[in-house]
C-alpha cells in the first residue's frame, strides 16, 4: 500500500507537508519522501529509508532546509519516491499509490517506441513511479498523459504530479483508493487519508471521483477531467488499512468497524467471559461486538509501543511473526481461566493469530474463540498490494484447499466462498483445528457490506469472492 499528501500554498508549505505526510505513516513501512517547489530555489527533494525509524526522525533536518509553496510527500511500502522528472512537459515531481500488473508488457512497449532506459532499484525491479512517468510522457499534454497512463495500467494507479503551476491529483480510474481535498485560507491540499489535514487547519471540501483529475492551487481544486460513473473502492480500507479517524465516500472507518462487530455478534451463539480485539485494528470491531452482545470488552494483552511508535515490520516473514509476538504483552489477571472471544481484522497466513492463540493458552486462557472481521481471504489482491505475498498459496485458505485436493476431492472455489455450503464449513473447520482455536467463525460478506453501508456494486470484494 502507500499514502500521499500534497499541498499548494501562498506561503511556505513545508510544515504542512511534513506533518500531512507523517500522518500517513501507517500505510507504508519502507520508503518515504518529500518534494517541494519554489520560484526562488526550484525543485528540492528528500527520500529516506524508514524501515527502522519513524518518518519524523528521518525528515526533521530536511524541513529546516527545504523551502517551497508547492509540495508532495509519499509513504511507500516499496519504491523510493517522489521522483523528479525532466521531460518535454518541463520538470515535475511525481508520487504514486497503486499496483501495475502488466509492468513487463508496458516496459516492452516503451522500449519499442524508443524509450532509452529505466533505472533499476536495489532488488533489480523497475520503479513503478518511473514507469508511470514514462507513460505520461508519451502524450503531448499532461492531462492526456495521465489519462493515458491510467488506461494502459492493469491494476490501479492514483498519483500526485507537481509542476510549477500546481499539483495534479488523479484518482485511479475505478476509485479503488481515495483522494480527499482540504482547504484553508491561502492553501489547498490533497490526501489519501481525510483526517491528515484536520489538525493543520484545513476543512474537508470533497473527494475526487473515480478517474477524476484535478489541479490543486492555493485557490482550490479545479477539475480537469471529469470522474467516471463506476467505482470499486477497496472494502479492506474500512476493515483494516484505514486510520480510525478517516472516512471514505462519507463513511467513517471507526463507525464501520463498530457496525462490523455488531453484525458479527448478531450471528453468534457463544457466551465467552470477555470480548477482546487484536490491537490495533481489531479493537473497534471488538467494541462493536461487545456493545451489541452485552459481553464485557477487555484488553487481555496490550500492544507495546514505546520503542515501536510506528507499525515497524521487517520484510522477512519469520521476523515479522516474531515482532508481532513481541509486541503483545499479556495481562494475566484478565486471561487466567477465562473464555475469550478474540476479533482480528483478518486471517492471512494464520501464523501470527495461531501464535497469539497459543500465547493466550499458555497465559491461562480456558477457551479462545476467533472471529475475523472479514470473510476468508481467497484471492491475492490484484489492485493495491495490500499483501506482497509471492503466491496465493501463502493464504491459509488456499493451503487448506490444497490439502483437500490431496485427499482426492475437487475444490470448486465458488463453493468455498459461499458461507452456506458444506464445502465452506469443511474449510473453516480444518482451519480452526489447524490453528487450535476453540471455535472459528468468519464474518459473512453480505454482513460486512451492510456494515459499510455502500452499494455492493461500488465496492471491490475481489480478495473474498474473486469478482472484479
Amino acid at each position: 500500500m502507500g499514502g500521499f499528501f500534497g499541498v499548494a500554498s501562498k506561503e511556505d508549505c513545508v510544515f504542512d507537508l511534513f506533518f500531512g505526510t507523517d500522518y500517513h505513516s501507517h500505510l507504508g513501512t519502507r520508503r518515504a519522501g518529500m518534494a517541494v517547489y519554489s520560484k526562488e530555489k526550484g525543485y528540492d527533494r528528500a527520500i529516506h529509508n524508514i524501515e527502522n525509524s519513524p518518518f519524523r526522525t528521518k525528515f526533521d533536518k530536511d524541513i529546516n532546509t527545504m523551502q517551497g509553496n508547492l509540495g508532495i510527500g509519499c509513504i511507500s511500502d516499496y519504491e523510493p519516491q517522489p521522483l523528479i522528472v525532466r521531460s518535454h512537459h518541463g520538470n515535475y515531481a511525481i508520487a504514486t499509490v497503486g499496483k501495475i500488473n502488466n509492468m513487463d508488457a508496458l516496459v516492452k512497449m516503451l522500449f519499442q517506441k524508443g524509450h532509452s532506459h529505466f533505472l533499476e532499484m536495489s532488488g533489480g525491479d523497475i520503479n513503478a513511479t518511473e514507469l508511470v512517468a514514462s507513460l505520461i510522457n508519451q502524450r503531448e499534454h499532461l492531462v492526456e498523459g495521465i489519462r493515458y497512463a491510467q488506461e494502459m495500467i492493469e491494476g490501479s494507479m492514483t498519483m500526485l504530479l507537481m509542476t510549477e503551476k500546481g499539483i495534479y491529483a488523479a484518482r485511479d480510474k475505478m476509485g479503488r483508493t481515495p483522494v480527499a481535498i482540504g482547504k484553508k485560507e491561502g492553501a489547498c491540499c490533497a490526501a489519501f487519508e481525510s483526517f491528515a489535514y484536520l489538525n493543520l487547519g484545513y476543512t474537508p471540501v470533497r473527494e475526487l471521483g473515480p478517474g477524476e483529475i484535478a489541479i490543486i492551487t492555493p485557490e482550490g481544486a479545479h477539475t480537469l477531467a471529469a470522474p467516471g460513473k463506476d467505482m470499486k473502492i477497496c472494502t479492506f480500507l474500512w476493515v483494516y488499512y484505514g486510520y480510525p479517524s478517516s472516512s471514505y465516500e462519507g463513511i467513517s472507518v471507526e463507525q464501520m468497524r463498530y457496525n462490523c462487530g455488531a453484525l458479527l455478534a448478531d450471528r453468534d451463539d457463544v457466551k465467552p467471559d470477555i470480548v477482546a480485539g487484536v490491537p490495533d485494528s481489531g479493537t473497534p470491531h471488538a467494541i462493536g461486538y461487545a456493545n451489541r452482545s452485552g459481553i464485557p470488552f477487555s484488553r487481555p494483552f496490550i500492544k507495546y509501543t514505546p520503542t515501536w511508535p510506528r507499525s515497524f515490520m521487517p520484510t522477512i516473514q519469520t521476523q515479522r511473526n516474531l515482532i508481532a509476538k513481541m509486541k503483545l504483552i499479556p495481562v494475566h489477571d484478565l486471561i487466567q481461566d477465562k473464555s475469550l472471544l478474540l476479533i482480528d481484522d483478518s486471517i492471512v497466513r494464520g501464523t501470527q493469530l495461531g501464535e497469539t492463540t497459543e500465547f493466550l493458552y499458555q497465559s491461562g486462557a480456558k477457551e479462545v474463540h476467533i472471529r475475523p472481521a472479514c470473510p476468508p481471504l481467497m484471492f491475492g489482491c490484484k489492485y493495491l498490494n495490500f499483501s506482497r505475498s509471492s503466491s496465493e498459496m501463502d493464504l491459509i485458505t488456499r493451503r487448506t484447499l490444497k490439502e483437500i485436493e490431496r485427499e482426492g476431492k475437487y475444490t470448486n472455489l465458488e463453493a468455498y466462498c459461499d458461507p452456506d455450503t458444506a464445502e465452506y464449513k469443511d474449510m473453516i473447520d480444518r482451519i480452526c483445528k489447524k490453528l487450535n482455536f476453540t471455535t472459528l467463525r468468519y464474518h459473512r460478506l453480505d454482513d460486512m457490506i451492510e456494515a459499510v453501508g455502500i452499494d455492493r456494486s461500488k465496492l471491490c470484494t475481489y480478495c473474498w469472492d474473486g469478482k472484479e
